[in-house]
């Protein structure tokens, strides 16, 4: 390539998502630069061979190639890094020119970026990216939030690089300042309380039925041809019939039992509780990847309290599938309802202008929790922009009765059997209390005001009172 060369497109980063991205924008015809402070993956880069695209070992040379307003993303890890490289770039570029943070960032400090950026003349979005490799190479679904005026230069980009769906673009322009690291938080806590239920799932199939790898196998491959259709069960399939070569076991069995986490689903969690919005299953799905880790502590108490020796469902087992999947359903409808639900009460607290069936419209492709059910919560809010929980919604309450038995006998047998189900549970009460016209939380209250005079307020009256309860009449 000649010294003078110049891009469209910058990129930041060039682990496994940053260098696949770049390739996608390249392949759209664009001209594109890399960084990276490590020399390897810049050599990886400029070893495809490619015209159009060429990686920089140094951060002026990488600024210098990119033609102005110059448009630069930023795919490196969460937290200081992302301040790191921003205060880096804003010595080398002019004001005017486009950043895009599109990591995993906690949209608090991507709200303190937007705000910080716009006041120095720099243009900013915070952008969430789903899909993993094979989506950044082939087409991820995008949620940039921000700079408005600076979207619409990028639109075209983005529109050509993601996913489609129905032969329209899973990209949008989510909202105000932080507003696409929030709406990508929420997609990562509905993904994490799904891959929970998917787990709890396959406790039952294997200890409660037991069934083997292959029916395991058979029973999500059916599942995803039908309305549970989802890129999460389609991969959950794939791993149930996935053997090293040369081995006749699945490696899934090979895998220790202590989940990791990134921390997307603790920060989902702890908005919720910031906004009061509750979303318990993906707090329970949160909760039990921690647990997870204490292997020793784990291993230590099966031999202090052993499981008796009823794991075993006696039933009969096709029968009982179906009424897994109902369950199933029931659950992940509860799931996405929570996730929604949280993104329509921050969108009040936070002012983000968000457009809730623009986001469902555009998590039909492209991301993890892409699904079939998702077209059913497009049609929700297309129908009404001012529903305030999916379970307000006509047709999703329809299925959702239709599937209340199914639920509640999969979670009823669990508990009989010693068979763990927190995130089903969850699901479960979560539904019977949102539908609960009086809940016994008064009894609360009066609890608050006896020990604390936190006051309460009484039916029909106005005001808030408090009582001396210790002066009770005899």
């Amino acid at each position: 390539m000649e010294n003078n060369y110049q891009s469209t497109f910058g990129m930041i980063g060039l682990g496994t998502m940053g260098s696949n991205l770049l390739q996608n924008i390249a392949d759209q015809g664009y001209n594109c630069s890399g960084y990276d402070n490590d020399i390897n993956k810049v050599e990886q880069l400029n070893n495809l061979n490619r015209q159009n695209i060429k990686g920089f070992a140094t951060i002026n040379d990488f600024v210098n190639s990119l033609k102005s307003p110059k448009t630069i993303m930023l795919l490196v890890p969460a937290g200081k890094i992302v301040d790191i490289v921003i205060n880096e770039l804003l010595g080398v570029i002019n004001k005017g020119d486009i950043i895009i943070d599109g990591g995993n960032s906690h949209f608090i400090d991507t709200e303190r970026r937007s705000k910080d950026l716009e006041r120095k003349g720099f243009h900013f979005i915070g952008m969430g990216v789903s899909g993993g490799e094979e989506g950044a190479r082939k087409g991820p679904s995008m949620m940039p939030g921000g700079d408005a005026q600076a979207y619409k230069t990028i639109q075209p980009i983005l529109e050509k690089i993601a996913a489609k769906d129905n032969g329209e673009p899973t990209v949008a322009y989510m909202g105000n300042r932080s507003a696409g690291h929030f709406v990508k938080m929420v997609h990562n806590g509905i993904e994490y309380a799904i891959m929970q239920l998917l787990s709890e799932t396959y406790q039952v199939l294997k200890k409660g039925l037991e069934l083997n790898d292959e029916d395991i196998h058979d029973v999500f491959d059916t599942w995803n041809q039908g309305r549970l259709q989802s890129y999460l069960i389609e991969i959950t399939t794939d791993i149930f019939k996935y053997k090293k070569p040369g081995e006749n076991h699945l490696l899934l069995n090979d895998i220790k039992d202590e989940a990791k986490a990134k921390g997307t689903g603790k920060w989902t969690s702890q908005a919720a509780m910031d906004l009061s919005v509750p979303v318990p299953i993906i707090d329970i799905a949160v909760s039990m990847r921690d647990l997870s880790k204490y292997k020793d502590l784990r291993t230590q108490a099966a031999t202090l309290y052993p499981h008796a020796n009823n794991l075993k469902y006696e039933v009969d087992k096709d029968d009982y599938i179906n009424k897994l999947e109902q369950a199933f359903y029931f659950a992940m409808v509860s799931a996405y309802a929570q996730g929604m639900h949280l993104l329509y009460c921050a969108n009040i607290e936070y002012d983000y202008k968000l457009n809730l069936d623009l986001i469902a419209k555009i998590w039909r492709g492209g991301c993890i929790i892409r699904s079939e059910f998702l077209e059913d919560i497009y049609r929700a809010y297309k129908k009404d922009h001012e529903l305030e929980h999916l379970f307000l919604d006509d047709a999703i309450h329809k299925n959702l009765i239709e599937s209340t038995s199914g639920i509640r006998t999969v979670v009823s047998d669990a508990v009989c059997h010693g068979v763990a189900l927190p995130a089903y549970s969850a699901a479960l009460g979560y539904f019977d209390n949102f539908r609960t016209k009086n809940m016994p939380s008064n009894l609360i209250q009066a609890q608050r005001d006896y020990f604390g005079s936190h006051t309460y307020e009484l039916i029909g009256e106005e005001g808030v009172f408090h009582t001396e309860w210790k002066n009770i009449n005899s």
